[in-house]
C-alpha cells in the first residue's frame, strides 16, 4: 500500500480511469451531504487564509491490465460517493460558466479534459469515472449533456440540479478556489500484496459507513475472478437488490439475519451479521458451492419480500402477511421463511400455509392480551421447526405450538378468554389491529379503521351526568372505573365528537348514532335497552367468543 497526500484536481488530471466493480453499492450520497460539501467548498473559497481542505481518502488498486490508449483503468475500493459528488460539481461549474459567460480563469472545455473526460480515447476509457448499473448510464448521460432516461439514478440527477440550482447565484470564483484547495490521501493499494476485503473491514471499523450487506457483497464478490463476478452478480445478487428496490438499506441486512437464523438455528446480532455470515460460508468454497450458497440466499429473498414488502401477489396470503405486519410480529421472520419456501416446494398446499400464518398470528396476538413477556418468542420462532415433523406437517406442527414450556406457551382458550374480558383495551399498543380484526370477521366488504374514532359509549369524563349516573346505577364509580376501557364499552364511530357525553339514548338515536350505524360492532349497542353493567358484560362476553374464532388455538 502507498499513502500520498494530495491535491484533489491534480489526482484526477492524469489519463486514468476510476471504475467502479459491479458488485459495489450504487452511488447514494443525498442533499444533505451535497450542502455539507458545498458549504466546505465555498467558505474555503472565500477564505484566503484557509491553504486548503482535507476532503478524506480515495483507495484504489489498478486491475493489471493496460489499454491500448494508455489509460490505466483503476478499481475504486473506496471513495465512490466523493469522486461522483466532485464529478457532478465540477461538470454543474463548467456550465455555469458557459452559461453565464463568466471569466473565472477556466472554461468549460477545460473543466471537462483536465478533470471528467480522457482526451483522445474512444468508448468507456473517454471517461475518468465510470460508475455501474443504472448510475453509469445516468452519469455518461449528464456529462454528455443527453436527455435522462425514464430509469436514469435519481440520486445523480438530483445531486446535479442541486449544484446546478447554488451556481446560479454563486461567485464561480469562489467555487473554483474552493475546489482547488481540495485535498485526499491518495491510496494505492499492490494486488500482489494488499488484501481488498480487509481494507473494506478496516474501513467500516473506523466508522465509514459500510452496511452490513455492504461488506457480506464484496466478501463474495471480490475474491472471485471477474467473468465470475460478473455472473454471480448479474444472476443473482442484482435480482435481489431490484427486488428490495428502495428498500434494500433497510431490509437487507436483517434478510441475511433472518436467513441466517433460520440456517444455523442460532439468531446474531444485527450489527455482527457479517461476521456471521463469513463463519457460516467457508472462505475455501469452490466457486461451484459459492454459486449455490447465492443462489440459495436469492432464492430465499423472493419469499423475504413477499411477506416483509408485502409484494404477495396471491391477495388470502397478502391479507394474513399484512395482519402479522401490523401486529409487529418481526420476531416470526425466519420462521415464516421457512414456512414459504415448504410452500414453494409444494410441501403444504395454500390452505395449510394460510392457517400457519394464522396460527402465527393469534400466537403472538393472544401472548399479548394475556401480557406475557415477548423477551423469548425470537429464541421460540428460531427453533420451532426443529420440533416439527414434515411428513406430517400440519398435526406436528399444532402439536409442537400446544406442547412449548410455559414461558413460550401459546395461550389457551381459557386463558385467552379471561384476559380478553378484563383487557384495558383502550390504552392497548395493538387497539386497531384488534377492533379491525373484530369489526371486519367474516365480511366481505372490510371497513377501513382510520376512516372512524374510537368511541367510549359509556363517557371518560370522571364527572357523569345526573342521566349516566341514573343510567348505570347506585354503583355508576365502580362500573366506570373497572369496565370503561375494557371491549364491551369501546366501539367506532365517524361521529365522536357529536355523541360526546350525551346520555345513552341520545347516543343511540340521533343522526350517526348507533341506530344510524353500518358497522357491526355498533348493532348490539344500538339494540340495549339500556347500558349498565349487565349490557357491557354481555357485550363482553359477545365479543370475546368471535375473537376466540378470530385468534384460533393450535387444539
Amino acid at each position: 500500500m502507498q499513502a500520498y497526500e494530495t491535491n484533489f484536481l491534480r489526482f484526477l488530471e492524469p489519463r486514468n480511469q476510476f471504475f467502479i466493480p459491479i458488485f459495489q453499492r450504487r452511488y447514494s450520497w443525498r442533499k444533505r451531504q451535497c450542502e455539507q460539501l458545498w458549504d466546505d467548498v465555498l467558505r474555503i473559497g472565500q477564505n484566503s487564509d484557509i491553504p486548503s481542505h482535507f476532503l478524506g481518502s480515495i483507495v484504489y488498486m489498478a486491475d493489471g491490465v493496460q489499454s491500448v490508449a494508455s489509460v490505466s483503468r483503476l478499481l475504486v475500493i473506496d471513495g465512490q460517493q466523493r469522486l461522483t459528488t466532485l464529478s457532478l460539481l465540477i461538470l454543474a461549474l463548467g456550465k455555469a460558466i458557459e452559461e453565464q459567460n463568466n471569466e473565472i480563469g477556466i472554461t468549460l472545455d477545460q473543466l471537462s479534459s483536465f478533470y471528467l473526460f480522457n482526451d483522445k480515447t474512444d468508448g468507456e476509457l473517454h471517461y475518468k469515472l465510470l460508475l455501474t448499473g443504472y448510475d453509469k448510464e445516468t452519469l455518461i448521460q449528464l456529462l454528455e449533456n443527453r436527455e435522462y432516461s425514464d430509469d436514469a439514478s435519481r440520486r445523480l440527477v438530483e445531486n446535479f440540479e442541486f449544484f446546478e440550482a447554488k451556481l446560479k447565484h454563486a461567485d464561480l470564483q469562489a467555487v473554483y478556489t474552493g475546489i482547488q484547495k481540495l485535498m485526499i490521501v491518495d491510496i494505492a493499494l499492490d494486488h500482489r500484496y494488499d488484501n481488498p476485503q480487509l481494507i473494506y473491514e478496516s474501513l467500516n471499523s473506523t466508522g465509514l459507513e459500510l452496511s452490513e450487506a455492504d461488506l457480506i457483497r464484496n466478501y463474495i464478490l471480490m475474491g472471485q475472478p471477474s467473468d465470475q463476478q460478473n455472473k454471480l452478480y448479474k444472476d443473482y445478487w442484482f435480482p435481489m437488490e431490484q427486488r428490495f428496490g428502495d428498500e434494500y438499506a433497510k431490509w437487507f441486512d436483517w434478510f441475511i439475519r433472518d436467513y441466517l437464523t433460520l440456517e444455523t438455528r442460532q439468531i446474531p446480532n444485527i450489527k455482527r451479521v457479517y461476521e456471521k455470515f463469513k463463519a457460516h460460508i467457508s472462505s475455501t468454497a469452490d466457486v461451484e458451492k459459492l454459486e449455490m450458497i447465492i443462489a440459495g440466499i436469492a432464492r430465499y429473498s423472493k419469499h423475504y419480500v413477499k411477506f416483509v414488502l408485502l409484494q404477495e401477489e396471491d391477495l388470502e396470503l397478502r391479507e394474513c402477511f399484512e395482519d402479522i405486519d401490523e401486529l409487529g410480529a418481526g420476531v416470526a421472520r425466519p420462521f415464516l421463511l421457512e414456512v414459504y419456501e415448504d410452500h414453494a416446494n409444494g410441501q403444504i398446499e395454500k390452505a395449510e400455509m394460510i392457517e400457519i400464518l394464522r396460527l402465527v398470528e393469534s400466537y403472538v396476538f393472544r401472548r399479548s392480551i394475556c401480557s406475557i413477556p415477548t423477551n423469548i418468542l425470537n429464541k421460540i420462532f428460531a427453533s420451532l421447526m426443529m420440533k416439527v415433523d414434515k411428513s406430517n406437517y400440519m398435526e406436528s406442527l399444532k402439536s409442537t405450538f400446544s406442547r412449548l414450556p410455559y414461558r413460550g406457551r401459546y395461550p389457551q382458550d381459557d386463558e385467552f378468554k379471561r384476559a380478553f374480558k378484563l383487557k384495558d383495551v383502550y390504552n392497548f399498543n395493538r387497539r386497531n389491529y384488534l377492533l379491525r380484526k373484530l369489526e371486519n370477521y367474516e365480511r366481505r366488504e372490510p371497513i377501513s379503521i382510520e376512516d372512524y374514532t374510537i368511541e367510549h359509549v359509556m363517557p371518560q369524563n370522571p364527572n357523569l351526568s345526573e342521566a349516566w349516573q341514573q343510567e348505570l346505577g347506585e354503583n355508576f364509580q365502580e362500573i366506570q372505573g373497572k369496565y370503561l376501557h375494557t371491549i364491551g364499552n369501546l366501539t367506532l364511530t365517524g361521529y365522536n365528537p357529536k355523541l360526546s357525553d350525551r346520555p345513552f339514548e341520545k347516543k343511540q338515536c340521533i343522526v350517526g348514532g348507533f341506530r344510524d350505524s353500518p358497522l357491526r360492532l355498533n348493532r348490539s349497542i344500538a339494540q340495549a335497552e339500556r347500558w349498565n353493567k349487565n349490557a357491557i358484560l354481555a357485550r363482553i362476553d359477545e365479543l370475546a367468543e368471535k375473537a376466540l374464532k378470530i385468534w384460533i388455538s393450535p387444539e
